[in-house]
């Protein structure tokens, strides 16, 4: 491709035309233009996927194709595995809440979920919950915590990981509460924990604040439960030589 084209595929926004436009097969100009830029916008939702996926801050990268479903995932009755991986609770602003024992996939399951929203052009973010509450209260004590709930505007899909594995001080449980409230009805939530919503006065120092987070937190809910061994301590005692 000649320079002066390059430059009018870049005046033109056509990030990828000048790269793939020998790779198109000709059947005839309609059919050729059609396949040319059909192949620009996948490449470009490819890449826009990549730049949330990056943005979004996961910790690892866990897919949904890489976690064994089976009989430990417990579903509630008004979605099954196929409706969650479709992703719909994300536009209904609905909570998918992952409950169960350390090590049974429930930050697995958050991640892929997260990771295919992000690919379907959604705007994640995702967090430890105690990281979360050491940042609210930085924030709040240098006098930016309006500016970091701002931040949250467009995004559409939140990740809270590991609720209940430190309890808070009740400036943190707070502040928290306050940016779940932020979130109600607007945003759609995905929380794994390992407590019981009986137990989450564990990390909640105040009962009342904890009802009413837990109100919010579930209505509008899809709660699974999660049985069976950890998958890392199984696979740790199989690498053992019977």
């Amino acid at each position: 491709m000649s320079d002066r084209l390059k430059e009018m595929c870049k005046s033109l926004r056509l990030a990828y035309v000048a790269d793939i436009y020998e790779k198109v097969p000709f059947e005839n100009p309609n059919q050729y233009l059609e396949t040319l830029f059909q192949q620009e916008f996948q490449l470009r939702d490819t890449a826009k996927g990549e730049r949330l996926i990056k943005k979004a801050k996961f910790i690892n990268d866990k897919e949904l194709d890489h976690f064994q479903w089976g009989s430990q995932v417990k579903f509630p009755p008004q979605i099954n595995r196929e409706s969650l991986e479709g992703l719909k609770f994300i536009d209904r602003k609905e909570n998918v809440i992952l409950t169960g024992s350390p090590g049974t996939g429930k930050t697995h399951i958050a991640t892929g979920l997260g990771r295919k929203a992000c690919r379907q052009g959604y705007d994640v973010r995702f967090y430890r919950v105690a990281d979360l509450v050491d940042q609210l209260e930085k924030e709040w004590s240098e006098g930016k915590l309006q500016s970091f709930r701002n931040r949250f505007k467009k995004v559409g899909l939140i990740i809270l990981d590991e609720m209940g594995y430190i309890p808070f001080s009740k400036n943190g449980a707070e502040l928290l509460f306050q940016l779940v409230t932020d979130w109600y009805e607007q945003k759609s939530l995905i929380i794994t924990s390992n407590l019981e919503f009986s137990q989450w006065n564990r990390i909640f120092v105040d009962a009342r604040l904890t009802a009413a987070l837990v109100d919010r937190v579930i209505h509008h809910a899809h709660v699974l439960s999660f049985t069976g061994d950890s998958y890392r301590v199984t696979h740790a005692l199989s690498n053992y030589p019977s």
